[in-house]
């Protein structure tokens, strides 16, 4: 054991000169990339409130009717707060995941025929072809759509709307609105939105149209499944400026939209 110790003190000896040796012949070069936030400067007093202030110039979006846009924007947060998402709550308290799972399934594949016909108006020959197989293997194999075998047969969804068909073809989005209870939209997605439930209704696939118009429960079911998953939250951006945020990530999201 006692002979162990020159020999270590040897070897620490030769490893410090080897180290000692490395700094000398190869110094580090300070080009100022070594630490580029060395000399970065900052104003230790900016809040998250003065910072937002200073980009509210990169989220100006077209809205003459702003004021009327923040009213329906502050009774779509009561009426989200105070009654869709307790409905919500409650019917997922009540309903089993597959039975949820299910009535999801059998709205998105109502939901593909506006998106075969948005493809095919949008001459996306690729697109049309995929949902129209969705359409035909959900609706047989998938028993009227409560079941997606297309998803699991690598036939992803894809959502075309007219809005998007009509910008597509250049139509300006005009005014941004805030429509009550559906949400950001503007006067382009309004249309297309009025557009793709008169053709829904003139369709009328599976009967459900017909069948709504008689049995209203039938709306009200799918605007809570739709709410039930939709993950956004009134409230969740925890900013002052949540109005003008939801505005610009709406218009920024459909632009990207209509240019995929």
């Amino acid at each position: 054991m006692a002979k162990s110790f020159p020999t270590l003190a040897l070897f620490a000896a030769v490893l410090s000169c080897g180290t000692a040796s490395a700094q000398t012949t190869a110094p580090v070069d300070d080009d100022g990339f070594k630490q580029p936030l060395r000399k970065l400067t900052f104003n230790p007093g900016l809040n998250q409130r003065e910072f937002e202030r200073s980009t509210l110039s990169a989220l100006e979006i077209h809205d003459p009717l702003e004021s009327w846009n923040r009213r329906v924007y502050h009774f779509n947060y009561r009426f989200d707060q105070w009654v869709f998402l307790p409905v919500v709550d409650g019917y997922r308290y009540v309903t089993p995941g597959f039975v949820q799972k299910g009535v999801t399934n059998f709205f998105g594949n109502l939901g593909d025929v506006p998106n075969l016909i948005n493809s095919v108006l949008q001459l996306k020959g690729e697109r049309a072809l995929n949902t129209t197989a969705r359409l035909l293997f959900n609706t047989t194999l998938g028993v009227a759509g409560l079941w997606d075998p297309a998803t699991l047969m690598g036939l992803p969804k894809h959502r075309e709307d007219f809005g998007q068909t009509l910008g597509f073809y250049g139509t300006p989005a005009g005014p941004y609105l805030m429509l009550p209870i559906l949400g950001p939209s503007n006067l382009r997605d309004t249309t297309g939105l009025v557009v793709d439930f008169g053709v829904a209704q003139e369709i009328n696939y599976l009967n459900v149209a017909k069948v709504s118009s008689s049995h209203p429960e039938v709306i009200v079911v799918r605007g809570i499944d739709q709410r039930s998953t939709t993950s956004f939250r009134y409230g969740q951006l925890n900013s002052p400026f949540e109005y003008e945020k939801l505005r610009f990530f709406y218009t920024e999201s459909r632009k990207l939209q209509i240019a995929e």
